[in-house]
């Protein structure tokens, strides 16, 4: 297939997805329900928490998900698959509910992010689909929020694409990197797509190709008097970037009426070289110039730079942002935690167990309430608790860690509010939410980060918030692990 053609992402699956479907359809378990959850456990770069991202993605996936006779046939090429499943998948399509997070929303380890109730075939062929979406989106998002936490209101800028690991990576990443608090993109695609603001001005081979770096700018801002932000570090900042970028404001932009709207410096030692700029361009009465930096940015950088008293008001990150360079992957996965048979009313809770405690899994067909204090609107505590389960405000409440479980907090009534995450996206296979906008996501996860208390915010030992088990499915969970371990001791 040549790369040129369409793509049919229903096959951007594991074989492990269709082995195990083909053996259900064969089994003659295909019209089980199951529940099956989306949740990591640990935060990005040890923060105090995550951003969800990806959702639209997903429902684009989803709304579209059949396999075209070129698939089966490939299918059919692997010799391991019935012919009657193979005639089973041509009129294939998701006839399951979905219920997840709204993106832009702030989550924690351990909560199921996205719950898939589904026939078993149908939650279990989209499983990598899922996890590829919002791994990527979701640890792309939460890197920017962190930068962006540290730039402390000076404009960060996405400027990563060519570092991305690929042009989906560099868009998607781009998206999500708005999502996270980015001002704009370099990517031009992302505009495109998603409406997000583009910006760009030179790179060096702008500056080398004319005889002088003088004419380069001169040319530069005869193009662009609207918007000349010139790139000062090509030969030499202070001896000859800054002299000539000034030269230019006051003979080129000058007698057109225009200003200098600013430089960038994507090399060197940044903070010397970003208060030197300064004082050359305020002597020259150009101090209201935006100085922008680049050049392997981070977090950490980026609040070390501004300690220096560095005069940078605009960042450009790139491979650090994109990539997420000290966290590169997000860690999400995809649990059975219920299954029925259609004689059965409810569901049979399921747990996977694990020598390492924090990889138990939480059983049963499950949602999240979100606990926030009355009084100031922050976040107390996330609690899972079964999906039919409701909770009266006005009574105190009891959750329970659901790894340490011994751990118990009361919260008393009167004194929270709790709001439903997991919101229906699909139900019978129809798709039943609208995705915001991308500039709307990103007004979401502003105005979810004002919900959290600054501990929470710090980039290094933050606090760390509770996701707590009900009542109810503390005892169930407790349970499974008690029968568990009594047949295992039967087995030996």
């Amino acid at each position: 297939m040549k790369q040129s053609e369409t793509r049919n992402l229903t096959m951007m699956m594991d074989l492990y997805e269709m082995t195990m479907a083909n053996g259900y359809f064969n089994d003659q378990d295909k019209d089980t329900r199951v529940a099956f959850d989306v949740f990591y456990r640990s935060n990005p770069d040890g923060g105090g928490f995550a951003i969800f991202a990806g959702l639209e993605q997903i429902l684009e996936y989803i709304e579209n998900l059949h396999f075209d006779e070129e698939d089966i046939a490939y299918f059919r090429s692997l010799n391991i698959f019935t012919e009657d499943f193979l005639a089973y998948l041509k009129d294939f399509k998701f006839s399951g509910d979905i219920y997840a997070f709204k993106e832009g929303t702030i989550m924690y380890p351990n909560e199921p992010i996205i719950t898939v109730v589904a026939p078993l075939i149908d939650a279990q062929l989209i499983e990598t689909a899922l996890l590829a979406q919002v791994n990527h989106q979701s640890l792309i998002a939460t890197k920017t929020r962190r930068i962006v936490s540290a730039a402390e209101g000076r404009a960060v800028s996405d400027f990563g694409a060519r570092r991305a690991h690929n042009m989906d990576a560099a868009v998607y990443g781009a998206r999500a990197a708005y999502i996270g608090g980015a001002v704009g993109t370099a990517t031009v695609l992302a505009g495109q797509m998603f409406d997000i603001p583009v910006s760009g001005t030179m790179a060096h081979s702008w500056v080398m190709y004319y005889k002088d770096e003088f004419e380069a700018f001169k040319h530069y801002a005869e193009n662009y008097p609207d918007g000349t932000v010139l790139l000062v570090d090509t030969y030499d900042v202070i001896g000859s970037g800054i002299p000539n970028a000034i030269r230019v404001a006051k003979e080129v932009l000058e007698p057109m009426g225009k200003r200098l709207k600013g430089i960038r410096i994507d090399s060197g030692d940044l903070a010397y070289l970003s208060k030197e700029a300064y004082k050359m361009l305020a002597a020259a009465g150009f101090d209201d110039a935006t100085i922008s930096a680049s050049s392997d940015l981070d977090e950490y950088l980026i609040e070390s730079l501004k300690a220096q008293d560095a005069k940078i008001n605009s960042w450009g990150v790139g491979t650090n942002l994109i990539t997420s360079g000290d966290w590169p992957a997000f860690g999400g996965v995809y649990k059975l935690a219920a299954a029925k048979d259609k004689e059965d009313a409810e569901f049979t809770p399921k747990i996977k167990l694990s020598e390492n405690s924090e990889k138990v899994t939480n059983p049963g067909n499950k949602t999240i309430f979100r606990i926030y204090d009355k009084e100031s609107g922050k976040i107390r505590a996330d609690l899972i608790c079964l999906a039919d389960e409701t909770f009266d405000e006005s009574k105190d409440m009891i959750i329970f860690d659901p790894i340490e479980t011994w751990k118990k907090t009361k919260i008393k009534g009167g004194t929270y509010t709790l709001r439903e995450l997991l919101v229906p996206i699909f139900q019978k296979g129809a798709c039943v939410y609208t995705s915001p906008s991308v500039m709307e996501i990103r007004d979401i996860c502003t105005r979810e980060k004002d919900t959290l208390w600054e501990e929470s915010k710090r980039l290094v030992n933050p606090h760390e918030v509770y996701v707590d088990l009900s009542d109810k499915l503390y005892h169930i969970k407790s349970d499974l692990l008690e029968e568990m371990s009594m047949k295992a001791l039967g087995e030996q």
